[in-house]
Order: C-alpha cells, then sequence, then structure tokens
C-alpha cells in the first residue's frame, strides 16, 4: 500500500510524497520451496523428540523390537508407574531431590541475572581505563567449554571450603560468559540520552539501574533465563556434591538408568519427564530468544 505524506520544502506549496511499494524478488514457486524446505528440516529435527515421547509409553517388547518403530502399537503407563515406584523404594525421598533441582536451578538463575546484568551495565554505558580488554576476556571466554573450566572450578571452590555444598554448583552458574556478553550488546542498544536525562532528574547510577536499564532489557534477561535453566536443570552436580540428600533430580534418573536392562522402561520415562520440563519453558518463551539473539549484535 502506497502511504502519502506531507513534506514541507519551505514553499507555499507542499509536495505529496509516495512511499514506494516494497516488493519481494522472490517468485511464488520460490517462497512454497522455501517453505517446503524448512517444513523438511523441522520434521527431521523433530524426530528424536517424537521418538522419545512414543518410547516412554512402549512396554519393554517394543522398546527392544529390531527394526526400532517411531511410534508405539500398544500405548502403556507401567513404564511411569515403575518409575515412581523405584524412586519411592529410595532411603532418599523424591521430593527432596526435586527440592535440590529447584534450589539450585532458582539460586543459579537469579544470581546469574543481578551479576550478570550488573557487570554488563559500566560495560555497555561507561567509559574506564581497561574496558576493550575485559570486554575482550569475555569474548574469549566463549571459546572455553565446561570440560576446561572443570578443574579450575574444582580448585576456586575447595579453597572457598564449599565442596559438597549446593554453592558449589551455584556460585559458577554466576560466571556464565554468555549471559554477560548477551546483557552488554542489548544494554548499548539504551539510547544514551535517556540516561542523561535520569542523570539531570537527580536520578542515582543504581535507580537507574534498577528502574531504567533492567526494564528496558527484559527480553535479554529472560532469555539467560531460559538458557541457564536448561544448564542447571540437567546438572547432577558430580564432581562438587558426594552426600546423597544433596543430589539433584538428574542424578537420581542417572541411576536409574544404570539399573540395566530391566529398568529401560523407566529410563525411557524419566528421559521424557527431565526433557519436557526445559521444552515447555522453551516454546513459552522462543520469541523472547528469537529477539535477543536477532538484536544482540546489532548497534545503532
Amino acid at each position: 500500500m502506497n502511504l502519502p505524506f506531507q513534506v514541507n520544502t519551505g514553499s507555499r506549496l507542499n509536495r505529496v510524497v509516495r512511499m514506494p511499494k516494497k516488493r519481494v524478488n522472490r517468485s511464488p514457486w520460490g517462497t512454497f520451496s522455501l517453505f517446503a524446505l524448512l517444513t523438511l528440516f523441522g520434521a527431521f529435527m523433530i524426530l528424536p523428540l517424537v521418538y522419545a515421547i512414543n518410547n516412554a509409553f512402549k512396554p519393554l517388547d517394543e522398546i527392544f523390537i529390531f527394526p526400532p518403530t517411531l511410534f508405539v502399537r500398544n500405548p502403556t503407563l507401567n513404564n511411569f508407574v515403575d518409575l515412581f515406584n523405584l524412586l519411592g523404594n529410595s532411603w532418599v525421598p523424591f521430593s527432596r531431590y526435586i527440592f535440590n533441582t529447584v534450589f539450585i536451578t532458582g539460586a543459579g538463575i537469579i544470581g546469574h541475572v543481578i551479576f550478570a546484568s550488573a557487570a554488563a551495565y559500566p560495560l555497555a554505558k561507561h567509559h574506564f581505563p581497561g574496558k576493550k580488554v575485559l570486554f575482550t576476556i569475555v569474548v574469549l571466554s566463549l571459546m572455553f567449554t565446561p570440560a576446561v573450566t572443570a578443574m579450575p572450578n574444582y580448585m576456586i571452590m575447595s579453597w572457598l571450603g564449599l565442596i559438597d555444598t549446593y554453592w558449589a554448583v551455584i556460585i559458577p552458574a554466576f560466571a556464565y560468559s554468555l549471559g554477560l556478553y548477551l546483557m552488554k550488546q542489548f544494554m548499548e542498544q539504551i539510547p544514551d540520552v535517556l540516561l542523561e536525562a535520569a542523570k539531570i532528574d537527580g536520578a542515582s547510577e543504581y535507580r537507574i539501574f534498577w528502574t531504567i536499564v533492567m526494564p528496558n532489557v527484559k527480553p535479554a534477561w529472560l532469555t539467560l533465563i531460559i538458557l541457564l535453566f536448561q544448564i542447571l536443570w540437567g546438572s547432577d552436580g558430580n564432581g562438587f556434591i558426594y552426600s546423597e540428600q544433596l543430589k539433584s533430580l538428574h542424578f537420581a534418573a542417572g541411576q536409574v538408568v544404570a539399573g540395566g536392562i530391566a529398568r529401560s522402561g523407566a529410563a525411557a520415562a524419566v528421559a521424557l519427564i527431565l526433557m519436557s520440563v526445559p521444552i515447555t519453558l522453551f516454546v513459552f518463551s522462543q520469541s523472547r530468544i528469537i529477539e535477543t539473539m536477532a538484536t544482540s549484535g546489532m548497534k545503532d
């Protein structure tokens, strides 16, 4: 649609300028082919999820059938019954595993969002010596996998006397470098004039951070919640936590899986339960994640 608007040329007459109509170079056949290709790749990527869902409802004879089938033929809930019976007979209550997982995940997420945001704010909106060097270190840290940093993390937690406590898993989550990088890139898009106006009105740095910066980067810290939730939810704390009463739900599920062939049905059920929570959380917040990832590398 062509939308006319008035442009003041400085004379008595105003010219009506029409915006050129945006044209798509792709033909209808090209659009159809693109969507068909995306649908094909999407169906291929969802196959593991479909297989896991069907596997959880298969009886044992269908789980071990060869060649394996994608869809369940005789659905049953026996796998879930066996799972809850196994966890119910454990000397550590199942509710304890749930509490440990929820506490570690919640504390790690809250701490990381606060620390990452507080560290990203001066990197994005202030100038000080060594700023570029610090940000370069943050970017370089993205190259290291958790296996590389496992030993330094253990040594630091041991020196602090935090081994075999919740904090041995929670504190390293505060230093998740990807979160700091995303927050810094997102905060750079906040107009400087907005912050300068708040300073003129007498607002302190802390008030500017909590009342202006944080609300404007809501999509970014919501994305951090999703990303860190997936990491902490699937963490079993091995190497840091040794007490059975402090173990996570993922550790309890691993014990079920390690029970051998007889527990294959319960293992399929526990795999579905563990993956359902982060997948559900991601489905309801995927628009925020896409928005953050699409704009984190852009500058005004």
